[in-house]
């Protein structure tokens, strides 16, 4: 194997017959020790928080195939925190998307004269280019056209993909009683035609989710959904 990437929570490998294999580690994304699924920098680190986010991850993208919903999800080894998907090629030097049902974190602090925290929001859906330097700044449907990142026509199949998928996300959550908020995804261009398919990992670190109105950390979430 060799090593391609080296992520904040996972390191990338390219397999000898063209594949990736992904390998989760128990950083996590916060500040100041605080566990934070927006942030942009590794905040602490949780002992099983990789296994945990492989088991969700398997779960939801397993799920999420069954939809015929495109991924690059192909096997996951919980034994060796890994994870095995097909080769993607990111927009530009990486976007993050969100899809939010409730006025929390970043959206928040952003439109705060606007919204009140905990309002609802109807599947908004929020594309961020992955900068740590720039804060991970968020960008209309017309800029990333205008930079060559993403075309109008990419940009529909990217908001459809991402508000199906939150959908189920959603839906699978709350048979466990849990709401989600907020959850972030990543996209690729796979294959031969490069279709636009669904990429990186779906786990607590992903998500914001309640219960009985108090928020549920990673790990909890892990053992909440797959007991």
């Amino acid at each position: 194997m060799k090593k391609i990437y080296t992520g904040k929570t996972k390191d990338v490998y390219e397999l000898e017959d063209g594949n990736c294999l992904l390998k989760f580690k128990d950083d996590v994304t916060g500040e100041n020790g605080i566990f934070d699924p927006g942030a942009n920098t590794v905040g602490l680190s949780i002992e099983g928080a990789g296994l945990a986010g492989l088991k969700l991850t398997k779960f939801f993208f397993e799920k999420i195939n069954s939809f015929g919903i495109p991924t690059h999800f192909i096997s996951a080894d919980l034994d060796n925190n890994s994870m095995t998907v097909r080769k993607a090629t990111v927009f530009g030097k990486g976007l993050e998307v969100i899809c939010r049902y409730k006025a929390v974190g970043s959206f928040l602090k952003r439109y705060g004269k606007y919204a009140e925290e905990g309002q609802d929001l109807d599947a908004f859906v929020e594309v961020t280019l992955k900068d740590d330097d720039r804060n991970d700044p968020p960008i209309t449907e017309d800029a990333l056209e205008m930079l060559g990142i993403l075309s109008k026509e990419e940009y529909k199949i990217l908001k459809i993909l991402t508000q199906k998928i939150a959908g189920i996300v959603k839906e699978e959550l709350a048979k466990k009683d849990l709401e989600l908020f907020d959850i972030k995804f990543e996209f690729g261009r796979v294959g031969s035609d490069n279709h636009i398919a669904l990429i990186d990992e779906i786990s607590g670190g992903n998500m914001r989710a309640y219960k009985d109105g108090k928020r549920v950390e990673p790990l909890d979430l892990e053992k909440i959904m797959l007991a």
